[in-house]
């Protein structure tokens, strides 16, 4: 599994020569980008995807998220030590492995990395139309990806497994990164307390560059409300999906999502650390 701990700019430029532009040596005399300029962090991003995944054609509309890709391999292989569990320890390969990506987004990064590190198939949702064309597009012009990641658009925005997945079909794992916040409101004041912490720019522009769509960060309720409607909904299809998970960001939001998984009498329960730096989070993880 290829594992991203710090990033070697020297490398990252080789392999993409567009990324160098961006690259400066900052007061600590380390080799650097400046993180909250959202065209070097997308330029840092295809550097990552086409050094370390052979991923060569990877964009997203504009103002859309643009995800740390560290981070997101840290869930994705937080999902294969999971399934390495039921195969005598290790992690099972090849695209017999289906994987349900809900919430897949424009910039379609669990695929990717489920895709090249193990060769599992994906089916990635989203009620976006602009992310679900977006994602498509990205699985469409890499050949690496091509034929093992299928995106479908949910147009029930109340579902998350009906209407998507079909009669029989199989999933070893859903996998979900939740929107945060619990409304947009909400999601602009904490971009824009986070800015000004770090004396940035606040301007709209600068707090949409920030963050991203209004879908991708927020819902009504928040994280918790969001899982707790995968939870119930989750009952209806234990048997076609082996382990349901989801990002939880806010330690705060576990309390309400235990008591759904007990109401609907899931009988294993995981929850498991993950983040790196000050960033904790953790995968909480169920089945029937």
């Amino acid at each position: 599994m290829q594992k991203i701990n710090n990033y070697d700019f020297e490398e990252l430029t080789v392999s993409f020569p567009e990324l160098s532009r961006f690259v400066f040596t900052n007061e600590h005399n380390n080799r650097t980008i400046d993180f909250f300029d959202p065209a070097a962090v997308l330029m840092l991003n295809k550097a990552l995807l086409k050094h370390y995944y052979k991923v060569d054609n990877w964009d997203i509309p504009r103002n859309y998220l643009c995800p740390p890709i560290p981070s997101r391999a840290d869930y994705i292989a937080t999902i294969a030590d999971l399934l390495a569990e039921g195969n005598n320890g290790v992690v099972p390969i090849g695209a017999g492995i289906k994987i349900l990506d809900i919430g897949v987004g424009a910039n379609c990064i669990y695929p990717i990395i489920g895709c090249v590190n193990w060769g599992w198939s994906f089916i990635g949702t989203d009620i976006d139309p602009v992310a679900v064309e977006s994602a498509a597009a990205i699985v469409r012009n890499n050949s690496v990806l091509s034929g093992k990641i299928e995106i479908r658009l949910q147009t029930d925005r109340e579902s998350y497994f009906n209407g998507i997945l079909k009669r029989g079909e199989k999933i070893a794992a859903t996998i979900c990164n939740p929107p945060f916040h619990s409304s947009a409101e909400q999601a602009a004041q904490m971009a824009h307390k986070k800015l000004s912490n770090l004396n940035k720019p606040v301007g709209r522009e600068a707090i949409l560059n920030f963050g991203g769509r209004s879908n991708e960060l927020w819902c009504p309720g928040g994280e918790e409300h969001f899982v707790k409607g995968m939870v119930a909904q989750s009952r209806d299809f234990a048997q076609q999906c082996h382990w349901f998970t989801s990002l939880i960001s806010k330690k705060e939001s576990l309390k309400g999502i235990y008591s759904a998984l007990k109401r609907a009498e899931a009988n294993d329960v995981r929850t498991i650390a993950t983040g790196r730096g000050n960033k904790i989070s953790r995968v909480v993880a169920w089945r029937f």
